[in-house]
């Protein structure tokens, strides 16, 4: 059997595995190893396993994940979660479908302090839910809402997937941030755009609440300056090369720690709470890395990814057509995977095809725009249907609502966020602007 063969039969069977609900990591593990071993032999696999765990857990860079996911936890305790809320209120509430609106606002602004989406949906759901349910918003425009607006935690800078991107691809962190800021504010606003044509069409989903007095207003932005501050201290200083990515990570946390402190008030329960949170989903995120890299070394071993890179080199197939397939093809991978396991599966596969395609922009910007067209669409995977995470979240905050009336309030979010990729595959500039600045 060829190596390209067994690389492609393996990828196969991974996809039909996590399909079958085994768990990502195991699955990689699983048949990683035995294409390792059938490749190798069993005694190189666990010469290799032996080595493999120190090798790729001792990275310097690794150590920003832990940190953006203690920021995450650490802001939920500072309580900016809720101020981030009001404010958003404040300024949209009494329009039709105001509270809505705003919980998306909330949702970008909190996860330019998270950087997870399932953290964001969970932290934003125990204080936007109660809201629109007591001014009567329909179960599916509230819930829908909520969920999608999570997906803001991953696409609004910091983001724990460009971390793992930027480690994969050896890519600028400080870029890639960058280059996400635009995509992060279409985002918002189109989802904005959905919930103003919801309610259009459906008055009755989104009732307008009170309008906020200026006094109320201006005392909301108060609140939230900390944010601001926060955001612009550690993207800010990592774009302006005053401090690594860990470095600012670990500032970031450091700073919003000590709002949680001050504001919120946190004593040893909720600081025990924050790191046992960022312990758990880190080693969580750390057992699908390590089960990447052995089938990465696997697949390297196969010469799949070089192969078909060289096979599109020979295509006549017009490179955005094929672009435009891998993007589909992580649409598909949503309905069954989530998102840091779509990554790491695919990325050793696509990006050396990417990078042999003629797109009429250097290497570098090619690796920064896929980076950004990856994320987008993978960020569409955790919300659709039957596996979107985030819509799982939101049915744990909101028992009550069946998942069918979910899916179907987030389906109009879909349908923006396909508009988006599109966009944005036709007009790199909109993720390469920022960091073109450089």
């Amino acid at each position: 059997m060829s190596g390209l063969t067994l690389g492609l039969g393996l990828f196969a069977l991974t996809l039909v595995l996590i399909a079958l609900r085994m768990p990502v990591a195991l699955a990689m593990l699983l048949t990683g190893g035995a294409g390792y071993a059938l490749t190798l032999g069993w005694e190189p696999l666990v010469n290799t396993l032996k080595t493999l765990t120190y090798a790729r857990f001792s990275s310097y860079t690794l150590s920003v994940i832990p940190l953006f996911i203690l920021m995450g936890h650490l802001a939920t305790e500072a309580g900016l979660n809720r101020a981030l809320f009001r404010a958003a209120r404040a300024w949209f509430g009494h329009l039709r479908g105001g509270l809505a609106i705003a919980t998306v606002g909330g949702c970008a602004m909190f996860g330019a302090i998270c950087g997870s989406s399932l953290a964001t949906a969970a932290t934003m759901s125990q204080v936007a839910l109660p809201e629109m349910r007591r001014y009567g918003y329909s179960r599916a425009l509230a819930t829908g809402t909520l969920a999608a607006g999570g997906t803001l935690g991953i696409l609004i800078p910091p983001s724990v997937i460009l971390v793992i991107y930027a480690v994969y691809t050896e890519q600028s962190l400080g870029h890639l941030f960058l280059a996400a800021v635009v995509p992060g504010l279409i985002a918002t606003l189109g989802y904005m755009l959905v919930v103003a044509v919801y309610v259009r069409v459906a008055p009755a989903a989104g009732p307008a609440g009170e309008r906020a007095g200026r006094g109320e207003r201006l005392a909301s932005l108060r609140e939230i300056w900390p944010v601001a501050l926060v955001f612009l201290l550690v993207v800010g200083g990592i774009y302006l090369g005053w401090f690594s990515p860990t470095e600012g990570a670990a500032i970031g946390a450091s700073a919003v720690g000590l709002l949680a402190v001050v504001r919120g008030g946190m004593r040893w329960a909720g600081l025990r709470a924050s790191l046992l949170g960022t312990a758990e989903t880190t080693a969580m995120i750390f057992l699908i890395l390590l089960a990447a890299e052995l089938f990465n070394a696997f697949l390297a071993l196969t010469q799949m990814p070089a192969t078909l890179a060289a096979a599109v080199e020979r295509l006549e197939a017009p490179p955005m057509l094929l672009l435009g397939l891998m993007l589909a093809f992580y649409l598909l991978l949503g309905c069954v995977m989530e998102s840091l396991a779509m990554i790491l599966l695919t990325i050793p596969v696509f990006y050396p095809m990417v990078l042999a395609m003629d797109l009429g922009l250097s290497q570098h910007q090619v690796a920064v725009w896929f980076g950004i067209l990856a994320l987008v669409s993978v960020e569409v995977g955790m919300i659709t249907p039957p596996f979107g995470l985030n819509i799982f979240v939101i049915h744990a905050m909101a028992r009550d609502v069946p998942m069918a009336e979910t899916f179907k309030g987030v389906l109009p979010f879909v349908a923006s966020e396909v508009l988006r990729i599109i966009l944005l595959l036709l007009v790199p500039g909109l993720a390469l602007a920022l960091p073109g600045l450089l």
